[in-house]
C-alpha cells in the first residue's frame, strides 16, 4: 500500500526541517524583504528533493563509507556560518532598516541563490538527515520506498514555500527598525551557535 509510506515520508521529512536553522532563517528573511522568494523557496525544496532521492536510491551507503566528507562539510559550514553570523550582528548594531515595499531592493538574484545554496550544501546535517537518515529509513518500505521519498520531497516543497510566503504576514511588524535589529541579532545567534556546534562536535 503506497499511502502509508507516503504519509510516513511526509511526516518524517517535515519534522526534520521544522527546527529553526540557518537555512530556514535565511528563507524567512527573504520572505520578509520580498527578495526573490519564489526562487529561494524553489532552490531549497529542489535541493532537498535531490538529496532525498540520492538517499532513497541507496547512495547513503556510499556517504557513510566516506568519513572525511562530514569533516570537510563541518569545517566549511562552520566558516560560512561564522561569517554570516558576524554580518548579522553588524547589521543589528549599525543599520536602521524599515520595510517599505515601494523602496525594497531585491538585490542580485545570482548572489541570493548562491547564498541559499551555501546554506543548503555547507550544512553537514542536511546530508545526515536527508541522505543517511531518510535513506536508511526508506529501506523498511522495500518496493514502496519511492513513495516514502516522494512524501519527504512533498514536505520540503510545502514547508519552504509556506515559510517564504508566510513570512509576508509579518511585514507590518518589520516596518519598525527595532524589529529588524532584533531579527538580525537572533539570526546572528543562530548562525554562530550552529558554527560552534559544528566545531565542538569534531572533538
Amino acid at each position: 500500500m503506497w499511502i502509508e509510506p507516503l504519509i510516513y515520508g511526509f511526516s518524517m521529512g517535515f519534522s526534520l526541517i521544522l527546527a529553526i536553522g540557518a537555512q530556514n532563517a535565511f528563507v524567512m528573511k527573504c520572505g520578509l524583504t520580498g527578495t526573490h522568494i519564489f526562487w529561494v523557496c524553489l532552490i531549497c525544496a529542489t535541493a532537498d528533493a535531490i538529496l532525498v532521492s540520492v538517499g532513497v536510491s541507496g547512495f547513503y551507503l556510499l556517504v557513510q563509507s566516506v568519513p572525511n566528507l562530514e569533516l570537510f562539510a563541518r569545517i566549511g559550514g562552520a566558516i560560512f556560518l561564522s561569517i554570516y553570523g558576524c554580518r548579522s550582528f553588524y547589521l543589528s548594531f549599525t543599520k536602521n532598516e524599515v520595510l517599505e515595499p515601494s523602496q525594497q531592493q531585491l538585490g542580485n538574484l545570482s548572489t541570493t541563490l548562491l547564498t541559499c545554496l551555501a546554506f543548503t550544501f555547507l550544512n553537514p546535517h542536511v546530508y545526515l538527515d536527508t541522505v543517511v537518515l531518510l535513506g536508511s529509513v526508506s529501506t523498511k518500505f522495500h518496493e514502496n520506498s519511492f513513495y516514502f521519498g516522494l512524501g519527504a520531497v512533498i514536505s520540503s516543497f510545502v514547508f519552504f514555500f509556506s515559510l517564504g510566503y508566510g513570512a509576508i504576514l509579518l511585514r507590518p511588524v518589520f516596518k519598525h527598525p527595532r524589529s529588524w535589529k532584533i531579527l538580525d541579532f537572533i539570526i546572528g545567534l543562530i548562525m554562530l551557535s550552529l558554527a560552534i556546534g559544528l566545531i565542538t562536535d569534531l572533538a
